[in-house]
């Protein structure tokens, strides 16, 4: 047992009380930050300049900390601050004195020697600003932080941290599958398996929405070469709504992140039709792949750092604006398949790339909760937001928003949308209106 072990005890994860589950969607950001978070900051920085440096740390330290999350914790002793946070699958320890802060983090431990892994992590160090990979004395794959204290600034920290604990969140799934006879898991026990259940939940839900996709574009009712656009809203929606929903780590995340890349590519000057095909590949792909390897990257971390990039309401209302008014050449001219996908763009692309403001992001998630309420229901969800013959029900969705905005009335007083303009005589109606009252 290492010294951060003993320091920070391990203590079972308790389930929050209320009759509805608890499951975590969507990808975790740290851009909701309190007023005392933000003068946690100020206190670090102010530390800093007067050459305190420990009381600068544990300062900062406490800007991280997100108290839902349990993600940081740190212990003074003497002229020593130990601390260990998470990220995921992953956990960054780390010691600081008067004249040094290191901080490390195990991806795996290498069993077998290996020259092209090790040849692989060496080229990535110059990917790196702050942090280096390396091999520890126990054989271990870890990334490295290190800095004299009178140059570890708040702000170096905060991008120093961050950029080792994400790199090595997204490492430990990918090398370990990748080289599945000379690598070993190392400090997982921080993890909480997903029952059986909710991993076979989450398979089903993958294999059939992929399923279904393959199946309409296999059909005829769409011809991708006409209507290249048409296929990409289709493939966009289900790559950000697999994302969201099954929050899945490792290979499958990695995936949904290339498609993105592949599609958006500025480079790339290939047509449309090309980008389509690659993304089916990869779902394909995906449809294929063998459940106990999915299973794998199913599980309830936690997390400091975010990777997506906050932005203020009237980049979501831009992006509405923008794509809301392609739905109607799609349903006016028979493509009703693609006129739903639209909205679940949208809503997707959002929260996927951005860290909107927090009532918009719960508005997001209650589209989700009405569109996909199915595979809610298999969650063990009872809040049920469709009505006997399966249309949205007016009731509940009005209560849900009406209770959104009651719990964010003082952080954000503006927030007053217009729920009484919502449709609710089909889905698509539903969409549309509710991203219309979301836009503003």
């Amino acid at each position: 047992m290492s010294i951060w072990d003993t320091l920070f005890g391990r203590h079972p994860a308790t389930t929050p009380p209320g009759p509805e589950p608890h499951h975590r969607f969507g990808r975790y950001t740290d851009a909701y930050k309190s007023k005392a978070k933000h003068a946690a900051y100020t206190r670090a920085a102010d530390a800093f300049e007067d050459d305190r440096f420990l009381d600068s740390v544990e300062a900062f330290l406490e800007y991280l900390r997100d108290g839902e999350e349990e993600n940081v914790k740190w212990q003074r002793a003497d002229d020593k601050l130990y601390f260990e946070l998470y990220q995921g699958s992953k956990r960054v320890t780390g010691l600081a004195d008067t004249l040094h802060l290191r901080a490390a983090a195990r991806i795996a431990r290498l069993t077998t020697p290996n020259g092209e892994l090790l040849q692989r992590l060496t080229a990535m160090n110059y990917e790196l600003k702050y942090s280096r990979f390396a091999l520890d004395a126990e054989d271990c794959l870890t990334i490295i932080f290190d800095t004299p204290v009178y140059d570890a600034s708040p702000y170096k920290l905060y991008y120093a941290l961050k950029e080792m604990a994400l790199r090595a969140d997204k490492q430990d799934d990918l090398l370990l599958e990748e080289f599945e006879d000379t690598l070993s898991p190392v400090e997982v026990t921080h993890l909480e398996p997903l029952s059986a259940h909710e991993k076979a939940v989450k398979l089903d839900f993958l294999r059939q929405q992929i399923q279904f996709l393959l199946d309409y574009l296999d059909s005829g009712q769409l011809d991708p070469r006409e209507h290249p656009g048409a296929v990409a809203y289709l493939l966009l929606d289900l790559v950000y709504r697999l994302d969201y929903l099954l929050t899945p780590e490792g290979h499958t995340m990695e995936a949904l992140e290339r498609m993105h890349r592949m599609y958006f590519a500025q480079e790339d000057d290939r047509p449309a039709t090309h980008k389509n095909v690659r993304l089916l590949e990869e779902l394909q792909q995906l449809l294929e792949r063998a459940p106990e390897s999915f299973g794998e990257e199913l599980y309830a971390g936690k997390s400091t750092f975010g990777i997506t990039l906050p932005v203020s309401h009237d980049r979501l209302a831009t992006l509405i604006n923008n794509e809301l008014s392609n739905l109607d050449w799609y349903q006016d001219n028979g493509y009703p398949e693609v006129a739903r996908a639209i909205p679940g763009y949208i809503v997707g692309y959002a929260l996927f790339n951005y860290a909107i403001p927090l009532p918009d992001r719960e508005l997001l998630h209650l589209y989700y909760r009405v569109t996909e309420e199915g595979y809610f229901r298999e969650l063990g969800y009872t809040e049920r937001y469709l009505d006997r013959q399966g249309r949205p029900s007016k009731k509940a969705i009005r209560s849900a928003v009406n209770d959104i905005v009651r719990r964010h009335r003082e952080a954000y007083p503006w927030f007053a949308p217009e729920v009484g303009k919502v449709s609710y005589g089909n889905m698509l109606a539903f969409s549309r209106t509710f991203l219309e009252m979301v836009r503003g």
